[in-house]
């Protein structure tokens, strides 16, 4: 896959994590460039962003940093083979200190 394919499956990716948040109430500010700053009530961030040239979407968190390749429809962890929105919704939980449960928007 190459940059012209990826930048707009990650975009729409990006895009459909952003209203997953805004959904739960969690506040999303897009950066330049797409990124994903996500912050919780007790000031901690959360930064997601594609990484063109190594075509992955990062996720940076409390419990470390973490990368997504898309396959199949689905973007899996690099290191672990979890899904993304998996992955996501156990950070966000870890981060928040309670459950949260981000639904993959459409």
């Amino acid at each position: 896959m190459d940059e012209t394919q990826f930048n707009p499956l990650a975009e729409q990716e990006l895009d459909r994590i952003e209203r997953a948040f805004d959904a739960v109430g969690i506040d999303v500010e897009v950066q330049p460039g797409g990124v994903l700053q996500v912050e919780f009530d007790d000031g901690s961030q959360m930064i997601i962003n594609r990484h063109s040239a190594a075509r992955e979407i990062w996720v940076a968190a409390k419990l470390g940093g973490f990368h997504f390749r898309p396959d199949a429809g689905q973007w899996i962890g690099t290191r672990d083979g979890v899904e993304l929105w998996a992955a996501l919704n156990r950070l966000a939980s870890a981060q928040a200190g309670e459950t949260i449960a981000l639904v993959r928007p459409a």
